[in-house]
Order: C-alpha cells, then structure tokens, then sequence
C-alpha cells in the first residue's frame, strides 16, 4: 500500500525519468559553461596584467634607495 501511495506501481514513471536526464544534461551543460568563462576571465586577466606592466612609465621612476 505504502508503494503505491509513493507512486511505485508499475515501476518508475518515464516523465520523471526523463525529467531527471533533462536536468543532468542541464547541470552538465552549466558545468561546461563554467570551466569555459574560468578560463576566459583567466585569460583576460593575465592580458590585462600584462597591460598594466607596458603602461609603467619607467622614465620617471625613482631610484632605490639600498
């Protein structure tokens, strides 16, 4: 009785199932999407830190004092 108040008779609903890949395909899709801006905001960032070193003016850049 307990079974077929949860919904287990006649074994797992397809539309749940299908549901469930859907949502997996999604959560991988998402994961993907992730690793793939990580590593643009990675490469943005080394650009950018790269940018800042060129824009140094070192002529004008005081001595160390030792």
């Amino acid at each position: 009785m307990a079974k077929a108040l949860l919904g287990y008779v006649g074994g797992p609903d397809p539309r749940l199932l299908a549901e469930m890949r859907r949502l997996q395909q999604r959560v991988q899709d998402l994961e993907s999407e992730l690793v793939r801006m990580q590593a643009e905001n990675d490469a943005l960032t080394v650009a950018s830190h790269e940018e800042s070193l060129r824009n140094i003016d070192v002529t004008h850049a005081e001595p160390v004092l030792a």
